[in-house]
């Protein structure tokens, strides 16, 4: 039990705040290591930074990119691919373009889960976000705008944001609490060098996002077909032959059994089962979360710009249990309730483990990886995997489900191609990460180097 006595003034300058949670929270320790830093503490408000929320609208959705503008929920920034396929119309664009995020601003989430920060690159553009989260518009005259992000997505920027968040069962903070939040003013060298790991890491991400849209609209031009309303007949023969004669009308009338019925009609092809030496699943088992171990991530973690999570299973468990282990190369395929999000396993990702809710898809030695992850993360290979799913509230799929996903060959030359795309993009990708990584633990470092006894 965490026990502080607190007075006065504690409660004045924060508010009024009497509640333990925040009298008693991690910030509170965090702030005095801040205080302990010999540099002029300096407030977002006071960099000259715009920092500011939107207003509640209602949203008007469409159904394709020509008549709408792509939008992005507050849990949408954090991701590796922002691509959401939501669009919203047009005839809103005028009244929501101060919505409209822009190249190198922050922003973080402030509602339910709150203090996820992002640094915006040219690929969130002409993106539309919600209301519901803060953006900072930063200016370069006192603070690097790629410190002030490495800062706040630090634990210290964290515990900051999280520490006056306010509500009962949904936690919220607004746009004064980030203006009141203070960070040492480091010499300027310092500051560049974190800006210049984050710049890097911006750009990077931003060539690697170019190479995978490419890969992508290469295989959707190849392979794609406009949907076409299906005859809501099936004949009986199709029902039995069919994988466990499945009945239902999505599997045979979908615009998701058009995609399949026309590329195994028109194109040459192998299952995934033929490509793959194995695709599973570990068993469902009882985790041993500790303070100190291997980071666990979930299907929902797996997808984030940089996966983490603050879930570590023990190392004595991870040693009885290796089927949680990844390794580069396998690729990973969400297979419950949110069913065909796909990642490629790089560096990052294979020292962590992974859910049992996460199929795992082992190549073969001579498949060319970079191409099969290009058909199975492309909107082609979501259908192709989404047609199998089965249950009625939480959809699933299995691994004989995913055995029977066809993956249309082209000539070498071409799938030589698509393959170095992928090749690009994983390799730009994993150097991001290790350098906003890198960035973070900088800055971290100099802060507790002034705490050492």
């Amino acid at each position: 039990m965490k026990t502080n006595i607190i007075n006065t003034k504690s409660i004045l300058p924060n508010s009024f705040r009497f509640d333990p949670s925040f009298h008693l929270s991690e910030a509170i320790i965090l702030g005095k290591d801040l205080d302990n830093v010999p540099y002029e503490k300096i407030s977002i408000k006071d960099t000259n930074s715009k920092v500011f929320l939107g207003n509640i609208f209602s949203r008007i959705f469409v159904k394709d990119k020509e008549h709408g503008i792509p939008y992005l929920a507050a849990s949408d920034t954090v991701l590796a691919d922002i691509n959401t396929g939501r669009f919203l119309s047009k005839k809103q664009s005028k009244e929501l373009a101060y919505l409209m995020l822009k190249k190198d601003w922050i922003v973080i989430t402030c509602s339910g889960t709150i203090g996820n920060v992002t640094y915006t690159n040219s690929t969130f553009e002409n993106h539309i976000a919600t209301h519901d989260l803060i953006r900072i518009v930063p200016n370069d005259e006192k603070i690097l705008k790629g410190y002030l992000y490495a800062f706040l997505s630090s634990k210290y920027g964290y515990n900051q944001l999280t520490q006056s968040r306010f509500g009962g069962v949904v936690k919220h903070i607004n746009a004064d609490h980030v203006n009141g939040i203070t960070l040492p003013l480091f010499p300027e060298p310092f500051q560049k060098e974190v800006d210049d790991l984050i710049q890097e890491s911006a750009r990077l991400r931003e060539e690697a996002t170019e190479a995978l849209e490419e890969a992508h609209t290469l295989i959707e031009d190849k392979f794609g077909v406009s949907a076409k309303k299906k005859s809501s007949c099936v004949s009986i023969s199709s029902i039995r032959s069919s994988h466990n004669k499945r009945f239902e009308a999505f599997y045979h009338t979908s615009e998701n059994r058009n995609i399949y019925d026309y590329i195994i009609q028109n194109f040459k092809y192998k299952t995934l089962g033929d490509l793959t030496s194995k695709i599973f699943r570990p068993g469902i088992f009882k985790r041993e979360y500790v303070a100190d171990g291997v980071t666990f991530l979930g299907g929902a973690d797996i997808l984030m710009q940089i996966p983490d999570s603050e879930k570590k299973l023990s190392y004595r468990q991870v040693e009885k249990m290796p089927e949680l282990k990844v390794k580069r190369n396998w690729i990973l395929v969400t297979c419950g309730g949110t069913i065909g999000n796909t990642v490629i396993i790089d560096g990052q990702l294979e020292k962590c483990v992974i859910s049992q809710h996460v199929m795992r898809i082992v190549p073969k030695d001579e498949v060319l990886k970079g191409y099969l992850y290009a058909v199975l993360s492309s909107k082609i290979g979501h259908s192709l995997i989404t047609m199998h799913s089965t249950g009625s509230v939480i959809p699933q799929i299995e691994s004989h489900h995913l055995e029977l996903v066809p993956v249309p060959i082209l000539c070498n030359e071409e799938m030589l191609y698509i393959d170095g795309l992928i090749s690009t993009y994983v390799e730009k990708i994993e150097i991001s990460k290790e350098k906003e990584i890198k960035a973070k633990f900088l800055v971290e470092q100099e802060i507790e180097k002034w705490n050492k006894n």
